[in-house]
């Protein structure tokens, strides 16, 4: 799939459910509406749109939410899923999650062949952990963290950077990575959603981070990539890798590979944009075939933009997009 700029679209990120067991801040209202169950696509649905996607070209899909592994039996899909990687398939298999169900789930994970996972940890100290996800108890989220060290998944830590609440936290964050082995990518937050902050205090350039981390730490030119909107430097001090997402600063819309499934069957083709495409219809019309549905994706690229139009508006208190971001996947 080439989108109207030239763009390959290689990469699909699904949310698989708007639910969390955790309410952070920067992502959720305090006291969300869910989405009833008979607007939400089933796992057979999910698996359906899914092999569309990678029929299409699609060779990485990442599985997020709210939190994925609070999906009932989702590791049905991610098995189901896990058997499409290989060299006519998938190229990768991968889950954004918050931490708290991995003990349960990393072993079934790496079986069913995911090899590295995003794990969402904006602060190491407990009070403030709790004070940000609402509710969460960090040992939930580290005991999940290192078991998914143990079953053998490469472990990425996904930092929000906020200014006030954890910008005195980079260093110890950097510090801890390199103990224990996992890359650390910050990311700037994102106008998305109505919250009970004001994101125009949240916001924290990773600019003016990364000249103040190189006060400290010898941050090195690479060339690893992901697939995704990171731009890695390796922190020659620890050995590990130092990600920056940069929606706002320097966004990365010129190389942007991929688009985003809710579980309500919706395509964004662009995370800042409102324009989106119906697949829920188009899947539950009746007698209507894979090529078909693979015609409505194929039609829905062309609208793809050129950008997105986030910023951080100290004049109005509104949002950019009004969807939280766990309805279109974090």
């Amino acid at each position: 799939m080439i989108d109207p700029f030239g763009r390959r679209i290689s990469y699909l990120r699904v949310s698989v459910t708007d639910r969390c067991d955790l309410r952070c801040t920067y992502c959720m209202a305090e006291d969300m509406t869910f989405l009833p169950k008979a607007q939400v696509l089933s796992l057979e649905e999910l698996e359906r749109l899914c092999g569309a996607f990678i029929d299409l070209g699609v060779q990485r899909i990442r599985l997020t939410g709210g939190e994925p592994l609070v999906r009932r039996d989702v590791m049905r899909l991610i098995g189901a899923l896990g058997a499409r990687l290989g060299p006519e398939g998938l190229r990768e298999l991968t889950l954004t999650t918050n931490g708290t169900q991995l003990t349960k789930h990393a072993e079934g994970l790496y079986a069913a062949g995911v090899r590295r996972i995003n794990v969402s940890l904006d602060s190491l100290d407990p009070a403030r952990f709790r004070a940000l996800t609402r509710w969460g108890d960090i040992n939930k989220t580290l005991d999940g963290i290192f078991a998914a060290k143990a079953a053998g998944l490469a472990v990425k830590i996904n930092a929000v950077a906020m200014k006030g609440v954890n910008e005195d936290e980079f260093d110890r964050l950097l510090i801890w990575c390199g103990e224990h082995g996992f890359d650390l990518t910050l990311i700037e937050t994102m106008p998305m959603g109505e919250i009970s902050e004001d994101r125009t205090d949240q916001y924290l350039p990773l600019s003016l981070v990364r000249n103040r981390l190189r006060a400290h730490w010898t941050l090195l030119d690479t060339d690893y990539a992901t697939g995704g909107p990171a731009r890695y430097m390796v922190v020659k001090e620890t050995g590990q890798r130092l990600g920056f997402i940069t929606p706002m600063t320097h966004n990365f819309c010129e190389s942007c590979n991929r688009v985003r499934l809710t579980c309500t069957g919706t395509l964004y083709m662009c995370l800042g944009q409102d324009d989106a495409a119906d697949l829920r219809t188009v899947l539950r019309q009746p007698g209507l075939g894979d090529a078909g549905l693979r015609d409505a994706i194929r039609e829905a690229i062309t609208r793809k933009p050129k950008g997105h139009d986030f910023v951080i508006d100290r004049r109005h208190s509104r949002p950019a997009v009004a969807r939280h971001m766990s309805l279109t996947g974090g």
